[in-house]
């Protein structure tokens, strides 16, 4: 005897009786959904209602529709220095995170040394360290080598905050990869470098998108750091320009409303390309850390 199948939401939703909807379950289940949907898109068109409509309107709706905060602070408060400085910054921490982490990744999942679970307990421990604390102590190395107000200061310090869990989730990936396979191509003749670079390398990519996504993320939402480690406006970030939108006693909300705007849209666009990739690289993490 077979059971047709029925799909978990719609059996759910239907009352015992005469499998009409239960419109009490139906609220149950969506109600909170709803609620939740709401609580997070408001925040978001709010924000697109001041960036779009004209100042000094009190419109629910973005009409007439008007781009002069956009053209505000991208030409007249510099957002496109701010916005090509945080490119810059958050395109080389990627890099740099990604590098490290494939090197330090691969040798976490494949080698066994002494002390490693003692290395990989400091590696999840930095992760409980605020930013705040380690402020003075790179203030001071970066000043002895002159880096302060300098881009590098800003890629060596997020690299260094970043690279421990880059290296935690980079390594769950690497086990997912049978070892076999790279036994496999040195048995064939190829180094232990060719063979990671021939066989692991390529299967890496959901591993290497995720990393890399999330070492961008990280970099181009940091105010903390670039509002300490850089003190010239020509080489600040797009967060700390949205504070030049506040005034001592006033506040500009359709310039910081369009600053938003702009510091949103990499963010959104990087999850919406990447966001299958962000999934698997937390699952791998999750099992295999």
């Amino acid at each position: 005897m077979t059971t047709a199948a029925v799909p978990l939401s719609a059996k759910s939703t239907r009352s015992a009786a005469g499998g009409r909807p239960d419109l009490g379950r139906i609220g149950r289940l969506f109600l909170p959904l709803a609620l939740y949907l709401v609580f997070t898109v408001v925040p978001f068109y709010w924000m697109l209602l001041f960036a779009l409509r004209p100042a000094g309107s009190t419109s629910l709706l973005p009409w007439p529709l008007t781009f002069e905060h956009f053209d505000t602070v991208w030409n007249g408060m510099g957002f496109r220095v701010y916005f090509q400085n945080s490119v810059w910054i958050a395109l080389l921490t990627l890099l740099f995170v990604t590098f490290f982490a494939l090197m330090g990744g691969y040798a976490l999942a494949r080698f066994r040394f002494r002390g490693q679970k003692l290395f990989l307990l400091a590696l999840l421990c930095t992760q409980f360290v605020p930013g705040a604390m380690m402020l003075i102590p790179l203030f001071n190395i970066f000043q002895a080598f002159d880096l302060i107000n300098s881009r590098w200061s800003l890629i060596i310090a997020e690299t260094t905050f970043q690279l421990p869990l880059a290296m935690i989730l980079m390594s769950g990936f690497v086990k997912n990869v049978p070892v076999e396979l790279e036994e496999s191509a040195m048995v064939d003749g190829c180094g232990r470098i060719r063979a990671f670079l021939a066989v692991v390398l390529p299967l890496l990519r959901p591993g290497i998108v995720a990393v890399g996504s999330f070492a961008f993320i990280g970099s181009w939402n940091n105010f903390l750091f670039a509002l300490m480690f850089l003190n010239d406006p020509e080489l600040q970030t797009v967060p700390v320009g949205l504070q030049t939108t506040i005034g001592e006693n006033t506040v500009d909300f359709g310039a910081l409303a369009a600053g938003g705007v702009v510091a949103a849209v990499p963010v959104v666009l990087v999850f919406a390309f990447v966001q299958k990739y962000l999934v698997q690289g937390m699952s791998a993490g999750a099992v295999k850390g």
